[in-house]
């Protein structure tokens, strides 16, 4: 049975995440700043479409990357040597949340709405949500957006408007993150493009007991 939740309710234990739709572990509640931190460290996300209730999802297994585990192909590797791009951080946020959530090819809509921006934006704000922004030209050609907790890095969503560009935010993002010590990289959702990456996907219960131990230390991701 699906748990509803009103505005600061604690999340319910992960185990209780249904079977199907797979993870859907409740509905309601907020996305306020508060709320949205709760889930994180418990190893909850919203994700929702246009219409419904807030959605809470905590999936079994779990796509993660671990940083060590990066997987740099030999075109991205050449790619990734030429000089005719720059990469910023934290210099256009909402941009790029906005950017992520453009139609695509292939799909009819997006999780990432009006509400949802405005709530990461927040987060933002207070220093807890970040953006790697690939840029050419002086224009933002791709990037993508996250939230961080002590050594623990959640991966939202990301977006390319020229070849290559959102791989070389995670790149640059994964080559940053390693050195204050952040372990995991949470890619949500298992995806072919996250795997050729290295991503790979691992029980909830591991990823669980692994956040638990990450997102009380001290990390300065940005």
């Amino acid at each position: 049975m699906l748990i509803w939740l009103k505005s600061g309710d604690p999340f319910p234990p992960v185990e209780r995440a249904l079977a199907y739709p797979a993870g859907l572990l409740a509905a309601g509640s907020d996305l306020a700043p508060q709320t949205l931190l709760a889930a994180y460290r418990q190893g909850v996300f919203p994700w929702y479409s246009p219409g419904q209730p807030i959605l809470w999802w905590s999936p079994d297994p779990r796509m993660v990357l671990f940083p060590a585990e990066l997987k740099v192909s030999r075109s991205l590797r050449r790619r990734l040597a030429r000089q005719d791009y720059e990469i910023r951080w934290d210099t256009a946020f909402r941009e790029v949340m906005e950017a992520c959530a453009a139609p695509r090819p292939g799909q009819d809509g997006t999780w990432i709405n009006a509400g949802m921006v405005d709530a990461y934006v927040r987060l933002f704000g207070l220093g807890h949500a970040h953006s790697v922004e690939t840029w050419m030209g002086g224009k933002l050609v791709g990037g993508l957006y996250g939230v961080g907790i002590g050594c623990a890095f959640f991966g939202e969503s990301m977006f390319s408007r020229v070849s290559d560009a959102s791989k070389l935010a995670l790149v640059h993002l994964v080559r940053r993150l390693e050195s204050p010590g952040v372990s995991l990289i949470d890619c949500q959702m298992s995806t072919r493009h996250l795997a050729s990456l290295g991503a790979r996907e691992i029980p909830r219960a591991e990823f669980t007991r692994r956040l638990a131990e990450l997102v009380d230390l001290n990390c300065r991701i940005v």
